[in-house]
């Protein structure tokens, strides 16, 4: 596992590079690519410098890691989010595969995921002080099967603990299908958190070792 070094002003930047570089080299190698990033205010910065980059964005699947069980035009909604910082300029043109739409069976989004969007090329996660990433939270129900990468649903309804409404979650399964993986994560209690995880056994205590674990090659983009 690689940590990266920046500025709060440049890691948004640098990371918006480098994955589009491998989105190039996917388009380049497959004609089509596809990348999930997450939701929150963290990646803002980086969703926007990326939708400047020039590639064929309309051979590019853009999907979610979570996203809550709203309206697509919810202020919590991660897909609005997307479509603010992400889905603009050149990017436009990029195709989005949403994890919820209304009443879809969770069947439903995994075929969708498995015709537009997987295997990914890129896998930008995102990471909570408590260790979480994607909707994979400590003390989740059935946590386990989600964070075991051998179990093959590649998509779960979720209740987190003291979270507002249910989501939808990739599981880890298909976050490790990506050629590519990048953590992004912003100051002193982040990385304090990460560090945390990386030394504890407990993988359900710590959802993002797991995941880190699985992935191939990840890099962690870091802003102190």
């Amino acid at each position: 596992m690689k940590i990266e070094t920046f500025a709060q002003t440049d890691v948004g930047p640098a990371l918006a590079s480098r994955v589009a570089n491998d989105l190039r080299s996917a388009l380049s190698a497959n004609d089509k690519a596809s990348i999930a990033v997450p939701g929150g205010t963290t990646p803002g910065p980086f969703l926007s410098a990326l939708s400047s980059e020039m590639m064929e964005w309309g051979k590019v699947s853009v999907t979610l890691s979570d996203e809550r069980c709203v309206p697509a035009d919810h202020e919590r909604s991660n897909q609005r989010l997307v479509s603010h910082h992400l889905l603009q300029g050149p990017a436009k043109a990029a195709r989005f595969v949403p994890l919820y739409f209304g009443n879809q069976e969770i069947g439903g989004i995994e075929d969708g995921l498995r015709e537009n969007a997987l295997p990914l090329d890129v896998c930008v996660l995102g990471m909570g002080g408590d260790m979480h990433t994607a909707s994979l939270f400590p003390g989740t129900p059935g946590l386990a099967a989600l964070l075991d990468p051998n179990v093959e649903r590649l998509a779960d309804f979720v209740s987190p603990p003291g979270a507002d409404e249910p989501r939808v979650t990739l599981t880890a399964s298909a976050l490790a299908t990506a050629s590519n993986t990048y953590l992004l994560i912003k100051g002193a209690d982040k990385r304090a958190a990460l560090d945390r995880a990386m030394e504890t056994e407990d993988r359900q205590a710590a959802p993002i070792r797991a995941i880190l674990e699985s992935a191939k090659s990840p890099t962690i983009f870091y802003a102190d």
